[in-house]
C-alpha cells in the first residue's frame, strides 16, 4: 500500500463549488473567504471559480498567496473581513447548495467481533453481541477527531454505522452491524458530503468534539488526498 493509498480522499466537485459561488453571490457582498487553503478545497482552483461566478475578491492567509492570485487576475486580500456567505460557498450543513467536498475512506479489511471483545487501544468499546466490524482510512491524524469514537456515525452502503472504540493516527473501526455480507475490502466509506444520508455529518461532528464545521473541513480537506471532479 503506497502511502496516499493509505490516507482518506476529499472529493472537491467543481459543479458543486461553481453552484454554490453563484448561489452565494446572488445574495450579496465582495469578498470570499478563501482562508485555510479555501477551507481544505484548494485556494487556487476555488478562487478561480468564484471569481467566473462574479465574486470580486478573496480574503487568503498572506501575502505570498494573494500575490501568486493575482498574477492569475483574482483579486486577493490579507486584511478585513469577509462578506461572502461562507456556508452557500462551500455547501456547509444547514445551506441550500449541496456540499463541496465529500470525504471518503475506504475498507482496509474486516473480521467478527464476539460479544464481550473488545477493539482499539483502550479497549474503550466492547460488543454487546456478535458482529462484524471493519477497519477503515482515516484517523486523528487525517482530521477524524478522537472524540468521534463511540460518537459519530459513518456511511457505508447509503446506511449510517457507528465508529466505535478508540479512533487511532490513521485508521478507526467501524461497526457493520447487519450489513456485514454485503460490504468487502476496498469499499467506500463516507465521512461526510454527498448526497445521501451522510451529507450533513459535520454538524453532528461540531456538536460532539465542540470544533467550529469551517474547522473540522479545514483539516479534514487539508490532510486527505484531495482530488477534484466535475
Amino acid at each position: 500500500m503506497t502511502p496516499t493509498e493509505s490516507l482518506p480522499r476529499a472529493l472537491v466537485s467543481a459543479g458543486a463549488l461553481r453552484a454554490g459561488a453563484l448561489e452565494a453571490a446572488a445574495l450579496g457582498g465582495e469578498i470570499a473567504d478563501l482562508r485555510g487553503d479555501a477551507l481544505g478545497h484548494g485556494v487556487r482552483e476555488v478562487a478561480a471559480l468564484v471569481k467566473d461566478a462574479g465574486i470580486h475578491a478573496v480574503l487568503v492567509e498572506d501575502a505570498e498567496t494573494a500575490e501568486r492570485l493575482r498574477d492569475e487576475g483574482v483579486r486577493a486580500v490579507t486584511d478585513g473581513g469577509a462578506d461572502i456567505d461562507t456556508a452557500t460557498l462551500y455547501g456547509l450543513p444547514g445551506a441550500r447548495t449541496a456540499p463541496a467536498m465529500r470525504l471518503v475512506g475506504r475498507v482496509l479489511s474486516t473480521k467478527p467481533l464476539h460479544a464481550g471483545e473488545a477493539v482499539s487501544y483502550g479497549y474503550l468499546h466492547r460488543a454487546t453481541a456478535d458482529t462484524t466490524v471493519a477497519l477503515v482510512t482515516g484517523g486523528y491524524a487525517q482530521g477524524i477527531v478522537r472524540a468521534l469514537g463511540n460518537a459519530a456515525t459513518v456511511e457505508i452502503d447509503g446506511v449510517m454505522r457507528p465508529i466505535v472504540g478508540r479512533v487511532a493516527m490513521d485508521v478507526c473501526v467501524i461497526d457493520l452491524e447487519d450489513s456485514a455480507a454485503d460490504v468487502t475490502e476496498g469499499a467506500e466509506v463516507l465521512y461526510f458530503g454527498g448526497t445521501g444520508a451522510g451529507q450533513n455529518a459535520l454538524a453532528n461532528w461540531a456538536e460532539i468534539t465542540g470544533f467550529e464545521i469551517v474547522e473540522l473541513i479545514t483539516v479534514a480537506g487539508s490532510k486527505a488526498v484531495r482530488i477534484w471532479t466535475p
